[in-house]
């Protein structure tokens, strides 16, 4: 089994101390944001540095500068790191400064190449519109998946209500119309993306509840994050259908948005 390689970490810009790390490591308060850098741009910048920053206001008081975050992404990829799976994490290990930025840089995940299969767990993630760390709860139910021959954990609430899966957005297409949950969930950057560019593909898009009960009435569903798009074959014990047709077309559509220059 080849090891996993280490991942390029900086903090602030600098290769961190065992000092700088201790925090990060011992204290699970922060946020991040995920995105896969292909030539040194990837898609959704904008959106990444909103996210960064609402989340920054919102648990540290404080906004973050955008020009900053992309500075210190570009110096942790060098010249030799066009392409990459990145993670930018804020935290603040002193309340009187301002939030360290640490960028980790890993090798590019590819985009996947079939269906996912999702074992549905009751478990919501707290204050679930932050993409926040310490996700104790979702890695779990994701282990657990795991071990019965699942792809991911699909999280759910009172009633059988969807909300995400562990580290995706859930999209549910009935034939005519897409439907995002209504639930407390992370809006992820690709779901994000798709959404305004749906309706002009013939796909109008909407929140609505949805149910594990509701399965069986969909024509399609698909599991949306920074990886890229896929199709669910199945849910716990209950095969699903996949439209082809639709499937590749919200591949498409997300594959026609441009990378944006970090």
């Amino acid at each position: 089994m080849t090891p996993s390689p280490v991942p390029r970490i900086e903090i602030d810009g600098r290769p961190p101390t065992v000092e700088q790390l201790s925090h990060p490591a011992l204290v699970n308060y922060g946020h991040f944001t995920a995105m896969q850098v292909r030539g040194f741009a990837t898609r959704g910048l904008a959106l990444h540095l909103d996210r960064l920053d609402a989340a920054t206001r919102e648990l540290f008081g404080t906004g973050l500068d955008g020009d900053l975050v992309r500075r210190r992404i570009r110096h942790a990829l060098g010249d030799d790191t066009p392409d990459a799976s990145v993670r930018v994490v804020v935290h603040r290990p002193d309340a009187g400064a301002a939030p360290s930025v640490m960028v980790v840089v890993r090798p590019p995940v590819p985009a996947p190449e079939g269906p996912v299969r999702l074992k549905s767990a009751h478990y919501q993630r707290p204050v679930a519109h932050i993409k926040h760390v310490g996700a104790f709860g979702q890695i779990h139910h994701r282990e657990l998946a795991a071990r019965e021959g699942f792809d991911d954990a699909l999280l759910t609430g009172p009633g059988g209500a969807i909300s995400e899966s562990g580290i995706a957005n859930v999209a549910f297409f009935d034939g005519s119309r897409v439907i995002w949950p209504d639930a407390p969930c992370l809006h992820g950057i690709t779901m994000r993306l798709l959404e305004p560019l749906l309706p002009a593909a013939g796909f109008p898009s909407h929140r609505a509840p949805v149910r594990l009960a509701d399965l069986p009435s969909f024509r399609t569903v698909l599991v949306t994050n920074s990886h890229g798009v896929a199709p669910v074959d199945r849910v716990d014990g209950l095969a699903l259908p996949i439209d082809a047709a639709f499937a590749a077309a919200v591949t498409e559509i997300y594959e026609s948005v441009s990378r944006d220059p970090i």
